[in-house]
């Protein structure tokens, strides 16, 4: 074995050891003793596990139809159920080494054991308990090769090997172990980031007590904190010093200065959208450039309208801060909104706003307050006497196709019914001089 790397000298020799080992099982006596208690903690296991399991099932399956926190924390725990019988034959099996070693002063054989038992509840815990695609692939990638190397005990000796070799950049100095364990880490910090805000985002859009733009606010923050905290950790696992970023800093401020003014601009006016309140989530918007639409989401950097025709428009938010924006919605407030008409010259107009307005009142979506239908005279036009009828509707007449055609149909159908015409254009063509035939 002489010139062969120190792995591979390592792991013959722990074959050798296993070897030894086994020859040693028909002579020796404290062998066969460790060997027994592995069988006899298995099958202790097995027996047992056989009656907690269901115990176990039966104290925890909640009612069906309940839920809230302690309900779905039961059906949590009820997913590790599987776990019952590697753990518990790690747990004798841990006992009987305490035994084995007070007779006999050895127990290496039982100490293998029991790592097999931890590497058997890795398997299990990846295959039946661990539903999240990302959690299985990294435990079946990561986690289950970690514990074959327990098992075989080179975990030690290779996580050693990797600490010595190091990585410098500039004035950041880490380790390739550093590394590994930063990209493991750093996987599952985020994922737990991922979860937390997706778990907080949708506890905070459920207070309703909350004004919209506080709860997108909250929502932004908790965000920054869920992230910021799993960087800071991350960068702690991976033994970086937070002072040695400061360069980073620097260059991210200088970048800001020269490049990212509006980005900057747009996020700051996002936070300032949001701690104002005049504009969130829901509001029906006209901006001077000429883009109209409900909001249906605020980001950090912009804000997406959705127009009545479905299409989507991102508006940056810094639009919002330096132009003219009007608000049509306010969170739900009344809109006034008008249909124009025409009568002839023949009729008695002092009869139209009456008709009119009684016709228009009785719709259901037009409401007495804060003012009833009012049919005004606009003028005299060329073919006809020119009426409009202003109305208010608890909503937005987006793209003036959801309120004023009803309400013009009503119009149609009243003058009809009141023997009133409505008028088309007119011309009277003058002849000068004979007609010949």
């Amino acid at each position: 074995m002489q010139g062969q790397p120190e792995i591979v000298t390592k792991a013959l020799g722990y074959a050798t050891q296993g070897w030894d080992f086994i020859s040693d099982w028909l002579m020796r006596p404290e062998a066969w003793s460790q060997f027994a208690i592995l069988v006899v903690a298995w099958l202790a296991a097995v027996l047992i596990a056989r009656r907690l399991r269901p115990l176990l099932s039966h104290v925890l399956t909640p009612k069906e139809g309940q839920s809230g926190m302690i309900p779905t924390a039961r059906r949590f725990v009820l997913r590790f159920l599987p776990l019952v019988l590697p753990l518990l034959a790690y747990v004798l099996t841990g006992v009987g080494e305490g035994i084995t070693r007070s007779l006999f002063g050895s127990g290496a054989v039982i100490a293998l054991g029991k790592r097999w038992f931890l590497f058997v509840a890795a398997r299990i815990f990846v295959r039946e308990v661990v539903r999240d695609p990302f959690l299985r692939l990294l435990g079946r990638y990561v986690l289950i090769p970690v514990m074959a190397l327990y098992v075989l005990g080179l975990l030690d000796l290779i996580a050693a090997k990797l600490a010595e070799v190091q990585i410098n950049l500039g004035n950041i100095s880490f380790s390739v172990m550093a590394l590994i364990r930063g990209m493991i880490s750093g996987a599952l910090l985020f994922w737990v980031g991922r979860w937390s805000n997706t778990q907080s985002e949708g506890y905070i859009k459920q207070q309703d007590d909350l004004r919209p733009a506080t709860r997108e606010l909250a929502i932004k923050a908790a965000q920054v904190l869920i992230f910021g905290t799993a960087f800071v950790l991350l960068m702690s696992i991976m033994g970086i010093d937070l002072t040695a970023i400061a360069v980073l800093g620097g260059a991210l401020g200088v970048g800001i200065g020269l490049g990212l003014q509006q980005i900057a601009a747009n996020f700051i006016s996002g936070i300032i959208l949001l701690l104002e309140g005049q504009t969130t989530v829901g509001d029906y918007v006209e901006l001077d450039g000429g883009e109209a639409g409900t909001i249906v989401k605020m980001t950090a950097r912009a804000a997406i309208l959705e127009t009545f025709d479905g299409r989507w428009i991102v508006v940056p938010n810094e639009h919002f801060i330096t132009s003219r924006v009007v608000n049509y919605s306010d969170q739900g407030s009344a809109n006034r909104y008008e249909a124009a008409f025409s009568v002839s010259y023949d009729t008695d107009i002092n009869r139209v706003p009456d008709i009119i307005e009684t016709a228009v009142a009785k719709l259901d979506f037009v409401p007495k307050a804060p003012d009833a239908p009012d049919c005004e005279l606009r003028g005299f036009g060329d073919s006809g006497v020119d009426f409009a009828v202003e109305f208010w509707v608890n909503g937005i007449d987006d793209g003036r196709n959801k309120y004023t055609p009803k309400v013009l149909f009503v119009v149609w159908n009243a003058l009809k019914e009141a023997g009133i015409e409505i008028p088309y254009p007119h011309r009277v063509i003058e002849i000068k001089g004979d007609i010949r035939p």
